[in-house]
């Protein structure tokens, strides 16, 4: 029976969660995924599909917020409190504001918009290197990017993009507090260590972030790439690596799982194949892809990696491009193919920014 038990556990570790709560109440074979693991991989996957399928039966424009937002709050925040709910829910109405009078006031004047989005990005990435307001930077890095490129076009009603956005945030604030209901921790988790940057650090990580993030504005501008909205997340997102040396291993991990994501959603749509109008069927493979990929963002540590990379490009995709006059195959293969250009431009950007601003010693990159 021993034998059966272990063999079982082989077959099954990577999926279980281990009942010990540390490597040494481990049996061999058994995953390192634990309950409260398990427990917010039903999270994300639930949030993300309520989210999705909310939109549809809403019949709701910019699917991408409400697939995307959930996945982030409940994906990325393992808690659930107030002072979480301010910083998104604060995030989502300055960003109003911002947005509203940013391109509402400068919009005939392309040189003070981008000047202008350099000191948003700036204040953002700003809170992010201090570290005590990271979600309220991260999220506000994120959705200030994909507003502005939004908004930016005269044909876009900017009521209409800022209300989604607005019902969005909202939505995924009540979604988080709803799986935390239903899936509470099952152990207290640990707040994260306070890291001491010195000064320099934390210039050097605020203008490499706000430079590059306004680069990647004025690229998607001036070449009038409204297609391109994944390529455009893409860049944001290996920037929360804050500095050059980390966004080389978070590019890596991402690429890997946009090309995770946009296979597993190519082989959903083949599985579905003439039944992929029917909802409930796309709203089962989107909680199977969910499921998956949030187990692999978790066993990584819950940080911006290959899993977090495969459960927002399967959003992108389902919440943006999926429809019956959309063409699903091709928008996988043009989202992978454009997010790689996207982010190799970026790091070669980014590496000789690197070089600059460790040429002073005001804003060189001193590890602490």
């Amino acid at each position: 029976m021993h034998r059966v038990r272990r063999l079982l556990l082989r077959s099954a570790g990577l999926v279980l969660p281990h009942r010990g709560h540390g490597p040494e109440e481990q049996e061999a074979g058994e995953s390192r995924f634990s309950s409260n693991d398990m427990r917010q991989c039903l999270r994300v996957a639930f949030a993300g599909m309520i989210g999705f399928a909310i939109s549809h039966f809403m019949h709701w424009d910019y699917g991408v917020f409400f697939t995307v937002y959930p996945m982030f709050l409940v994906g990325m925040i393992p808690v659930f409190n107030a002072h979480v709910v301010r910083q998104f829910l604060g995030n989502a109405c300055l960003n109003v504001v911002e947005v509203s009078l940013v391109v509402g006031l400068t919009q005939h004047m392309p040189v003070v918009m981008t000047g202008l989005a350099f000191l948003l990005f700036y204040s953002r990435f700003r809170l992010m290197a201090k570290g005590p307001l990271f979600l309220f930077g991260a999220n506000g890095v994120l959705t200030l990017s994909v507003l502005l490129h939004f908004a930016s076009y005269p044909e876009v009603d900017l009521f209409d993009l800022l209300t989604h956005n607005v019902v969005a945030s909202v939505l995924a604030v009540c979604l988080a507090a709803l799986m935390h209901l239903l899936f509470p921790d099952r152990e207290a988790r640990q707040p994260p260590p306070t890291v001491d940057k010195p000064a320099s650090l934390v210039r050097h990580q605020t203008l490499i972030g706000a430079i590059i993030a306004t680069l990647s504005f004025t690229v998607f501008q001036i070449l009038d790439l409204r297609d391109s909205l994944s390529a455009q997340m893409a860049t944001i997102l290996i920037l929360f690596a804050l500095g050059y040396p980390n966004a080389r291993v978070s590019a890596v991990k991402r690429g890997v799982g946009a090309l995770l994501g946009c296979n597993m959603a190519i082989l959903m749509q083949l599985l579905l194949f003439t039944q992929a109008d029917h909802l409930l069927l796309v709203m089962l493979s989107y909680w199977v892809g969910l499921m998956l990929f949030a187990r692999i963002h978790l066993l990584e540590g819950g940080g911006s990696g290959v899993g977090f990379g495969a459960l927002t490009t399967l959003g992108i995709l389902y919440g943006q491009y999926l429809g019956p006059n959309q063409d699903f195959v091709y928008a996988a293969l043009y989202r992978f193919s454009s997010m790689s250009v996207a982010m190799v431009v970026t790091l070669v950007a980014m590496a000789v920014l690197h070089r600059l601003l460790n040429a002073s010693p005001m804003t060189r990159d001193t590890a602490p």
